[in-house]
């Protein structure tokens, strides 16, 4: 979990700076920018892991009894049931402990994006298109940031038809990559990557730290 979660926040740092970078991002108000950023944060971050590569995640079944079987035992023994202790050098992230489910999820979007091969600028049109989401409740901008995440997907389908000119699949193959950062919750990933490295935290108000300051 620690070289993980190191590895989570150089990607975060380095995503928050692309974003930084993007001029039309910057024209924005800043409580637009907050507000986009935290309702996309986690999805960005992915995508930057699985473009940097740099996380693989691997999981194992414990060896230490279940807690039914712990429940038996006590009662076998007349005692009472107690919680299973964390095992040695195990890291405790809380009660929002990711499932197994959750965790393949993650390691199931990484694989997607690896077998496709996915290159430096479709990253950046699949980044455009997470970052500029006009549906979110609060924005001012709609319009504008409607606008943005349109000519995000144009300049991807562009892209693919000038590179990939013979997979015609592509786009849509991109736009499932898509649907499967939908369906990964952003608490999972705070708790998967961050908790075991800076315990519990409040990503609203470190997004915003980080938003302000120059990275």
């Amino acid at each position: 979990p620690q070289v993980a979660g190191k590895a989570a926040s150089a990607v975060l740092v380095k995503t928050l700076r692309f974003v930084q970078n993007v001029p039309c991002f910057q024209e924005l108000p800043l409580e637009e920018q907050l507000l986009l950023v935290r309702s996309c944060w986690a999805p960005l971050l992915l995508l930057g892991l699985a473009q940097e590569r740099r996380v693989h995640l691997e999981t194992v079944e414990s060896a230490e009894p279940s807690m039914l079987q712990r429940i038996l035992t006590a009662r076998q023994q007349g005692e009472q049931p107690r919680a299973p202790a964390p095992a040695p050098g195990r890291p405790q992230l809380g009660p929002h402990l990711p499932s197994a489910g959750e965790i393949q999820a993650i390691k199931g979007f990484l694989a997607k994006c690896w077998s496709l091969d996915i290159s430096t600028k479709e990253y950046a049109y699949l980044k455009g298109t997470v970052l500029f989401n006009p549906d979110l409740p609060g924005l001012q901008c709609t319009q504008y940031i409607e606008g943005l995440q349109r000519e995000a997907q144009q300049a991807l389908n562009e892209h693919i038809r000038l590179i990939h000119r013979g997979d015609e699949a592509r786009f849509a193959k991109l736009n499932v990559v898509l649907s499967l950062l939908r369906s990964i919750n952003a608490n999972v990933v705070a708790e998967l990557f961050f908790r075991p490295i800076i315990g519990a935290v409040n990503m609203d108000d470190m997004l915003l730290e980080m938003l302000c300051a120059k990275l």
